[in-house]
């Protein structure tokens, strides 16, 4: 059995010491009434909630029955809602140099630590530059992930931009299921020698980019992130934003899906004593759906304190459906999370959300992550994720898939 270096765990043991563990709690809370409705694309004023299954007498452009559409805009718009802040905060976290802490005191020649190397310069030789691949196996055989980063401002001050593509494969496949692809411009730092921001001295961050699936851009998401001064030894607060659609839309549908938020107020991020990072904070936001084609990303203002008054990004077009706050504390461990539960959170439309984690999996399996919406005492829909996000979201009435890629739902 290989040992985590630094937690003294085996990659499997350290999700059955609950000990070590902190469980995640997230709560949802309530959305505004007004904006129940919306969420699901009707169009009256009754709050009456869509009955998964319904078929009424007429049909939507996309060929489903009227209430078995609205039954999977709210299972998409659910899914979407908790997929946005668990996107932005592990964007957040693998910005920063202790993402890879104790793996990364290793060699930085690619030595497999348990399901992890890292090299710096990447495997290319290009200078200035580092490559993080996580695997699905310990032993590094099948990749998962593999996170390239170019910058421009070793062991330098002030500005730095850093180019990054994550490339994405399903478990034992060689050919990529995903790329992401990222700009990202740091500020009012200083950086190491492998240009990772300084978390004493706090940083500014903005990021856009996109996610391709199959050589087409699927979702278009863009990210700002303020990290104050570290205080304690080992805690920052921090505030961000960002807006994200699918730029393809769900062609069964005929319609696209997007999201805008972020933190209210300030949230704060603590390294543990066993390594990993537990980030707390409020997210809020909205849904939003519109025709294919409809919706882009707005951008502002890049904020440089918190709280955030005005997000630097935002969603224009399409029709602003219901709104979330999603009080949540997640938990990392060397770039991935490790638990996550959510329990009874309630959502647009009357809907409700309940997810747990199969701790006896390993972080990469596709069932780790477990989540229900339902309504009243029926069930709408399933997903189950691993920690990157990666999954399905599967319709209880009928069966149907979407297929959810990064935290998003991309195609069904």
């Amino acid at each position: 059995m290989i040992m985590e270096s630094s937690a003294g765990l085996t990659r499997s043991h350290r999700h059955f010491e609950k000990g070590n563990i902190v469980r995640i709690q997230v709560t949802l809370a309530a959305c505004a009434a007004a904006l129940l409705l919306a969420a699901c694309g009707g169009g009256g004023a009754s709050s009456t909630p869509a009955v998964p299954g319904a078929t009424g007498g007429s049909t939507v452009p996309g060929g489903n029955p009227v209430g078995q559409q609205s039954s999977q805009e709210d299972a998409i718009n659910a899914a979407n809602s908790l997929g946005n802040p668990m996107k932005n905060v592990q964007e957040f976290n693998n910005t920063l140099s202790p993402f890879a802490l104790a793996r990364q005191v290793q060699s930085a020649s690619g030595t497999c630590n348990n399901g992890f190397e890292f090299f710096s310069p990447d495997k290319n030789g290009d200078p200035n530059s580092t490559e993080a691949i996580f695997f699905y196996d310990a032993a590094c055989t099948k990749i998962a992930r593999d996170a390239v980063r170019k910058f421009n401002n070793p062991n330098g001050s002030g500005n730095e931009t850093v180019f990054r593509t994550v490339t994405g494969y399903a478990n034992g496949n060689a050919t990529p299921i995903s790329v992401r692809t990222d700009t990202v411009n740091l500020s009012n730092s200083t950086y190491d020698q492998n240009g990772y921001p300084s978390i004493a001295a706090g940083f500014d961050r903005t990021s856009t980019g996109e996610l391709d699936l199959a050589g087409s851009k699927t979702i278009a998401s863009d990210f700002e992130f303020v990290m104050s001064p570290q205080t304690g030894g080992n805690t920052n607060n921090f505030c961000g934003d960002s807006a994200g659609f699918n730029a393809t839309g769900i062609q069964s549908l005929g319609e696209t899906f997007g999201w805008s938020g972020g933190t209210s107020g300030t949230g704060t991020r603590v390294v543990n004593a066993d390594g990993s990072v537990t980030w707390t904070a409020t997210h809020t936001g909205s849904s939003f759906k519109g025709a294919i084609g409809s919706l882009s990303i707005a951008i502002g203002t890049q904020n440089t304190s918190c709280p955030i008054a005005t997000p630097m990004f935002t969603l224009a077009g399409g029709t602003q459906g219901g709104q979330y706050s999603i009080p949540a504390t997640t938990q990392y461990l060397h770039g991935e999370l490790i638990d996550l539960t959510v329990t009874n959170a309630q959502l647009a439309s009357g809907n409700t959300l309940n997810v747990t984690t199969n701790t006896q999996l390993q972080p990469t399996d596709s069932n780790f992550i477990n989540g229900i919406v339902s309504n009243g005492g029926t069930q709408i829909a399933t997903f189950d994720v691993n920690t990157f996000g990666d999954g399905t979201l599967t319709m209880t009435s009928n069966g149907k898939q979407f297929v959810m890629n990064d935290w998003h739902v991309t195609k069904g």
